[in-house]
């Protein structure tokens, strides 16, 4: 063989390696990868290729499937989308998956490798494929509480109830809301088209956000439990009603500005109990710089603040500030300047008062289940954190009871339960512009002194006026309701 032809020759033997070596690296080394490849449709035709598991509420599924004849053989159907949309999120032909749909996707496809022996079994024995449960930990009675309590109300807001002895989220509500049966298929000429309806930039309502989870909001006069607390706990008051310090007026320190009270209230020199009941902010700025920012922070972090949490839904950080000047601390030990928190959060620490001062850690899916209901995985309880002795926390418990029988907070009041609670109005917007929001912390107590319930509202309203906007006109009676809902679930 000449020389061009023995190198043409070997260049061609080294593209068919090249080719070889190619060809196996896809098909063994890449071939997991591309198998799975979001954009590998054969992926989603055998994603939909069978009936989706059902989440369930009180033993019953609030999610269903509808055959569509189509490629993808089955779509998601939801009752109650709307009141149910950020327990469950979305699972869309088109558009994917979020919240409970997305994280136990596994489970509720039949994909999950726990499900296994389960799949080869019904393989073996000609059974089509089938997706397992998610139970979750909610009340059907308390979410309809809340859904209906806030869609009444008609402006933005969100509620969540916990059971505080495991940490159970027993509602979880936001509105405006969205269907996520109107975005389940993947057609061009209605799931589209609403789902463009729903994006903020179309909607400003933004239905879509589960601001119970991922909203933050100024918590306002209901941050004053976590400054009483800090104050108990750090041993500034040991008693409810001994008198504090607090001159009126009370100019804050390192300026000249006076830190004024929403009206004309008896602050001076108030003790925590009546500081707390008719919401003095004099004497909760004080004590939070009297306290100290460290301090502070150190309480807020004990009670969930500056930490996601995962329920398992992913839920944003609350915030309360370090290296503030003594004034920023003033603020915002009344829930202001820097201070935001999620409604999940403020709830946790209504419920940690209620648990005699320990938190436990909140979450919504009870178990995981086999197609044929056999449990995969359970959810134990578990501690997050002590933000308060057990001491302190009756006395707390003692001072919220105050605000609902003498206060505030008397619209929750439920005759022959011992209600605790703390209302708020949280200013916000550029020099305090727009309208507060609404703010309502509570827990009830049964006869034996446990207490299955604690709730918070928030209540963002445009449209009311202004001077009818407080925590215990318009959040208060929602959160009654739920409590009554969880009571009498539970006689």
């Amino acid at each position: 063989m000449n020389k061009p032809l023995r190198r043409v020759a070997i260049f061609c033997g080294l593209l068919m390696l090249a080719l070889l070596v190619r060809n196996n690296w896809i098909q063994y080394a890449q071939a997991d990868k591309l198998r799975t490849d979001e954009k590998n449709r054969r992926v989603a035709i055998e994603r939909y290729a069978s009936p989706r598991g059902d989440i369930i509420v009180d033993g019953e599924p609030i999610t269903g499937h509808k055959a569509t004849g189509g490629d993808f053989a089955y779509k998601r159907t939801y009752k109650d989308g709307a009141m149910w949309a950020p327990v469950t999120g979305y699972v869309s032909q088109a558009f994917g998956a979020n919240q409970l749909e997305s994280i136990e996707d596994g489970i509720l496809t039949g994909n999950d490798d726990r499900l296994f022996f389960r799949n080869t079994l019904d393989m073996l024995t000609g059974k089509n494929k089938q997706g397992g449960n998610v139970v979750t930990t909610l009340s059907s009675a308390a979410q309809k509480a809340a859904y209906n309590g806030l869609k009444k109300q008609g402006g933005k807001g969100s509620v969540v109830a916990l059971e505080p002895s495991t940490g159970k989220i027993l509602a979880l509500a936001s509105y405006p809301s969205y269907d996520p049966s109107t975005i389940a298929g993947n057609s061009l000429e209605t799931d589209a088209k609403a789902w463009e309806k729903l994006q903020k930039k179309n909607n400003p309502d933004d239905p879509m956000l589960n601001r119970a989870l991922r909203e933050v909001y100024p918590p306002g006069s209901t941050f004053k439990v976590v400054t009483a607390a800090a104050a108990l706990e750090h041993g500034m008051v040991e008693d409810a009603d001994q008198k504090t310090d607090t001159p009126l007026p009370y100019i804050m320190k390192g300026t000249t500005t006076e830190l004024k009270n929403d009206g004309d209230l008896p602050c001076k020199d108030a003790s925590l109990r009546e500081a707390l009941r008719v919401s003095c902010n004099t004497v909760f700025g004080k004590l939070g710089t009297d306290l100290g920012n460290d301090k502070m922070l150190e309480t807020a972090e004990k009670f969930g603040f500056g930490q996601e949490h995962f329920t398992p839904v992913r839920t944003s950080a609350s915030l309360f500030d370090k290296d503030m000047e003594p004034s920023q601390v003033a603020l915002s030990s009344i829930g202001q300047y820097n201070t935001a928190a999620t409604p999940l959060q403020m709830a946790m620490v209504a419920a940690a008062v209620a648990n005699n001062g320990t938190l436990m850690k909140p979450y919504m899916v009870d178990e995981l289940q086999t197609p044929s209901l056999d449990t995969v995985e359970k959810t134990d309880p578990e501690k997050l954190s002590e933000p308060l002795s057990p001491e302190n926390a009756q006395i707390l418990q003692s001072m919220m009871e105050t605000v609902v029988n003498d206060g505030t907070g008397g619209n929750a009041k439920i005759d022959g339960v011992t209600v605790g609670g703390k209302t708020g109005t949280a200013q916000h917007g550029e020099n305090n512009s727009k309208n507060p929001y609404a703010w309502f912390i509570s827990y009830a107590k049964t006869g034996d002194g446990g207490a299955p319930v604690a709730v918070a509202v928030v209540i963002e309203d445009e449209n009311a006026v202004r001077g009818d906007i407080s925590g215990g006109g318009l959040a208060a009676p929602i959160a009654k309701s739920v409590m009554e809902a969880v009571l009498k679930s539970k006689q």
